[in-house]
């Protein structure tokens, strides 16, 4: 569950951050030059990385002012550095942290180095993602910054700015819905304008000396906001700082092929070893199923006699889900998607669920596919949970329909089926060979 945001007063400013995991390790995540920590939870990406965070230490994130939760301030009002350095220092003291090693990122980058050879005592390590020390890694000419100054005026909030912070997802629809939402939330385009002139005056190359608490350096060597070479001078002028370095261009440090490394590097480096391996993708069988002509059946029930419809047909495949050892994963109205351990499995508890609900006077469609799953907490997500949605979706009334790739899968297993030809399934690639189960002892 998400965390509650709370505020740490710094000045006559209010900071919000949340603090959330209990491990033996004090771990404060310093945000890039925008942020909303209410809104990371609702991508899964940044939500899988702030979990394993959390897996080993207690963290803390925070808005800075001026951005997300936190008190807006006028333009003249931007803070400096230093500024940031004291908001840096309440949220701690309001997290009850004495000292915490800092995850700076992108942007929060400086600011962790400042606050590090500031007060050596309160921060024990230093890891810092997509780092720079002065703005002209971020931004090397003018032009580049004014194109960017365009963009904020005529596009903030679409998530065009994508294309810059995460290449690898730049066809990902639902991903640039979020970050264009997450640009909303973290910073109105006048807001981001003023930011950005601050920002411009960071150098902090004279300070990187100071530094003595161990540093982990880590950047993308094809990242397309910050240059590597930005990463790499952090790193030669901090004393005894180790630099990692991995292929990729995406800025945001919880997309890409790698994510994984890099989320497996920075708990090594703070806690001497890499936790066990968690499988969060399993090959599973997915099921869909809904209730054909659900509308106009409601309609002729009326609002009363369809509850009590539906809390029969939720009932039966419940008792059919437990038959079979099927996993319920959630309802959508009046469909269920729920997952098997074994496609026959699988079919046949489809099957059962088709004739048994005919006895309440409606009929259901199925559908199902077996594929690698990735596990979302209670949820299931990837494209094979698509599959088995655009399969079912193909079904008539009564009629259990399953991909090639499932059919193939229960030879022998006394399971019959009929083909029902090549289709091209909405959003996945190539032409699907689908199949209908015929009815057979479900036993």
């Amino acid at each position: 569950m998400q965390p509650v945001t709370q505020y740490a007063k710094s000045g006559d400013v209010h900071i919000a951050y949340q603090a959330f995991g209990d491990g033996p390790i004090n771990l404060v995540m310093v945000p890039g030059f925008v942020s909303n920590v209410e809104h990371y939870w609702e991508q899964p990406d940044f939500a899988r990385f702030l979990n394993r965070l959390a897996s080993y230490a207690r963290v803390v994130t925070f808005d800075k002012r001026g951005t997300g939760g936190s008190d807006r301030v006028a333009d003249a009002e931007l803070p400096s550095l230093e500024v940031r350095m004291d908001d840096l220092r309440a949220v701690m003291d309001a997290a009850g942290m004495q000292q915490a090693a800092l995850l700076g990122i992108s942007e929060g980058a400086p600011l962790s180095v400042l606050f590090a050879a500031t007060y050596p005592d309160r921060c024990r390590a230093l890891v810092l993602y997509g780092s720079f020390s002065r703005f002209s890694y971020w931004f090397p000419t003018d032009e580049s910054l004014a194109a960017f100054f365009g963009y904020v005026e005529k596009s903030w909030g679409t998530g065009g700015s994508i294309q810059r912070f995460a290449a690898s997802r730049a066809t990902d629809v639902a991903f640039q819905r979020w970050w264009g939402r997450n640009e909303r939330l973290g910073a109105s385009p006048a807001a981001v304008l003023a930011l950005m002139r601050m920002n411009s005056q960071i150098e902090i190359s004279g300070v990187l000396p100071a530094v003595r608490v161990p540093t982990l350096v880590i950047h993308r060597t094809g990242d397309r906001a910050v240059s590597v070479e930005g990463g790499r001078d952090v790193a030669a002028r901090i004393p005894g700082a180790r630099l990692l370095e991995v292929p990729g261009e995406d800025h945001i440090f919880y997309v890409g092929d790698n994510a994984g490394e890099i989320s497996d590097a920075i708990e090594e480096f703070l806690t001497g070893s890499r936790g066990p391996v968690v499988a969060d993708r399993l090959l599973a069988t997915v099921l869909f199923t809904d209730i054909v002509g659900s509308t106009k059946k409601a309609a002729e029930l009326g609002d009363q006699r369809w509850r009590h419809l539906l809390d029969e047909h939720h009932a039966t495949i419940r008792r059919a889900l437990t038959r079979f050892r099927g996993r319920e994963v959630k309802t959508t109205g009046d469909g269920f998607l729920a997952t098997f351990d074994g496609p026959a499995r699988g079919v046949r508890c489809a099957c059962a669920i088709a004739e048994e609900i005919k006895l309440l006077g409606v009929e259901v469609r199925a559908g199902l596919h077996t594929g690698e799953c990735e596990m979302m907490g209670d949820d299931v997500g990837g494209i094979a949970v698509h599959i088995g949605a655009r399969v079912a979706a193909l079904a008539g009334a009564g009629e259990v329909l399953v991909s090639g790739t499932l059919k193939d899968l229960v030879a022998g297993s006394g399971l019959r089926f009929g083909a029902r030809g090549s289709h091209l399934l909405k959003g996945i690639p190539g032409e699907w060979q689908i199949f209908a189960a015929e009815p057979s002892d479900t036993r």
